[in-house]
């Protein structure tokens, strides 16, 4: 049977700064951000299965990229963790959502940690095959499987 991609848009709210980064970026700043979740495999050939002729439930590629990925990010402040400090205490103190990663959090870096977690969760049949992770109108970074063999 023949490979079929499915893709799944989801958008989220996020501010990052950009640690010792030499312009505006390095500032707290936010983004609407537009990620592109793109599986690919192979369709289910059984006529007594409610999934026939899905490759996957795109409530079930939706639930495992909300609960992973965006509900952790969506209106949140992502920083690296090298920050200083009394910065990250400061911030917790007036804000709720801050999350620190072990990276500087710029679009490529954020795809390399998507797609980790990702090919985690999915059903060992299904291949993420690309993402897309949309900073602006017109900037945007892309994983695809086939670069990181």
């Amino acid at each position: 049977m023949a490979k079929i991609r499915i893709t799944k848009q989801f958008n989220f709210e996020m501010a990052h700064a950009l640690q010792n980064y030499d312009g505006p970026c390095k500032n707290i700043h936010g983004h609407s951000y537009e990620l592109m979740v793109t599986v690919l495999g192979t369709p289910v050939n059984d006529p007594t299965n409610p999934k026939n002729g899905m490759l996957i439930d795109f409530g079930d590629l939706k639930r495992l990229t909300l609960t992973n990925i965006v509900d952790k990010l969506d209106h949140a402040l992502i920083l690296n963790s090298t920050m200083p400090s009394d910065l990250i205490a400061a911030l917790r103190a007036q804000f709720a959502k801050i999350v620190l990663v072990d990276y500087q959090p710029t679009s490529e870096n954020m795809l390399i940690d998507f797609a980790e977690t990702l090919q985690g969760v999915l059903p060992k049949d299904i291949k993420l095959h690309s993402l897309m992770l949309r900073e602006t109108g017109s900037s945007f970074a892309e994983w695809h499987a086939e670069d990181n063999k």
